[in-house]
Parts: structure tokens; sequence; C-alpha cells
């Protein structure tokens, strides 16, 4: 059974109104030692800030890379590269 324990965790949003949060949050203390030490933050609320950044981060990466990975569905390798060598001409 993992034990959490409450902190209060400062969350600095940047909405149009450029507010701070402040929000109690029960977190697993051998996640939050383990993310501290592979970061090498000093501190809890600079770890929790920094994994509220790298998540958000990752999830626009991903949408990036499927939206992409859609575009290129139906995408012709050899007819670029034919339309390609059309318009630079002969090669001397």
């Amino acid at each position: 059974m993992k034990m959490y324990m409450g902190y209060d965790v400062y969350i600095h949003t940047h909405d149009q109104e450029d507010t701070v949060s402040l929000t109690q949050v029960d977190i697993d203390d051998e996640a939050l030692r383990e993310a501290m030490r592979l970061s090498g933050s000093q501190t809890k609320k600079e770890t929790v800030n920094l994994a509220l950044r790298e998540y958000a981060a990752r999830h626009r990466r991903i949408a990036a890379l499927e939206h992409f990975a859609e575009l290129a569905q139906g995408w012709d390798y050899e007819g670029w590269a034919e339309l390609r060598a059309k318009e630079r001409g002969p090669r001397e």
C-alpha cells in the first residue's frame, strides 16, 4: 500500500489573468523523490511545476505527430520525386 502525504503545492497557471493557484494535493512521496532525483530539482514546487510542463509538452508533441501522420497518409513519394525531377530540368 502506497502512502500519500498532503503537500501545499503552488501551481502557476498562465491564463489571461496570469493567476497563481494554491492547491493542496496528495503526492506519492516515492514518486516525488524519484522525480526530484531524476530532474535534479531542489524543491517539491520546482519538481511539480517541471512535471506539469513536461506532461503538457509531451501531449503537444503527440498531437503534432498524429497530425503529421494523418497528413502523410496520402503522400505519394514517387509522384513527388517525379514532379521534382521535372521542375529541376535535365541534369548536366
